[in-house]
């Protein structure tokens, strides 16, 4: 396999590349996508404050910032989106929308956006490119945000989990290698507030035609590890389940 560069954008698919950050002196490495179609440039997360320098880098070898169209934002957390702000003086485009569920709006305007706000429920859970590609949406609440979301790039099966099914581990790649199921399981059982949610959920993503999935965190899913995965999140105990030593709760 060949030696991949995270100090450079790295290309997934001929559309959708990595433009993250990956942190040497930490366990949490945080993923932003950015997908190229036609008219329409999409960023995934863009990300937190800290890593603006370093992911906006990366897209400007790919594309003018004044390009891009969407931003899209899976749920409200710093290390998704506190760089929001920055991000959107950047590309200075008055036409930018900022992709969100409804349920997130009045959390995300408190970072100060003057973007455009479109509000994945309120049509029809979807977003039609100008080429025509859509990107479905998912509600996903208390995974772990009661805001959350995840978004299904219909055109290529490529599914952005936001903080599902990632993983937490020095040892990062950006694509899973042997060893994967631990990092996510740890992940999940430190995140994730129910089992009983967290499989309910799984069991609904076995019913979409999967070829890779492309989480916040974590590495990269492709074929028979996805099947992999979401059978190891349906049987782990998290959350509630896991809590022990805390005075108040016992």
């Amino acid at each position: 396999m060949a030696v991949l560069d995270a100090n450079n954008s790295i290309t997934i698919l001929r559309d959708i590349y990595w433009v993250g950050f990956y942190d040497k002196e930490s366990d949490l490495h945080c993923n932003a996508y950015l997908i190229t179609d036609d008219k329409d440039i999409i960023l995934i997360d863009p990300g937190s404050i800290p890593h603006f320098s370093i992911v906006m880098r990366k897209v400007l070898d790919i594309v003018n910032p004044g390009d891009i169209t969407k931003i899209i934002v899976t749920h409200q957390d710093p290390d998704v989106c506190g760089n929001l702000p920055v991000v959107e003086s950047l590309i200075d485009n008055k036409d930018l929308d900022v992709v969100i569920h409804s349920s997130c709006s009045r959390l995300i305007r408190h970072y100060g956006i003057n973007s455009n706000i479109y509000e994945v429920d309120k049509h029809d859970n979807k977003l039609k490119l100008k080429s025509g590609r859509v990107l479905e949406f998912f509600h996903t609440p208390y995974l772990h945000s009661p805001f959350a979301m995840i978004m299904y790039d219909v055109k290529t099966k490529t599914l952005f989990t936001s903080d599902l099914l990632g993983g937490i581990s020095k040892n990062w790649s950006l694509f899973a290698e042997k060893g994967f199921l631990e990092s996510m399981k740890v992940w999940h059982q430190m995140t994730m507030p129910s089992s009983h949610i967290l499989k309910k959920c799984m069991n609904g993503l076995e019913k979409l035609e999967l070829e890779r999935i492309l989480p916040q965190h974590g590495s990269i899913l492709q074929g028979d590890q996805i099947k992999e995965a979401i059978e190891c999140l349906k049987s782990i105990k998290c959350g509630v389940e896991t809590i022990k030593g805390v005075k108040l709760y016992e």
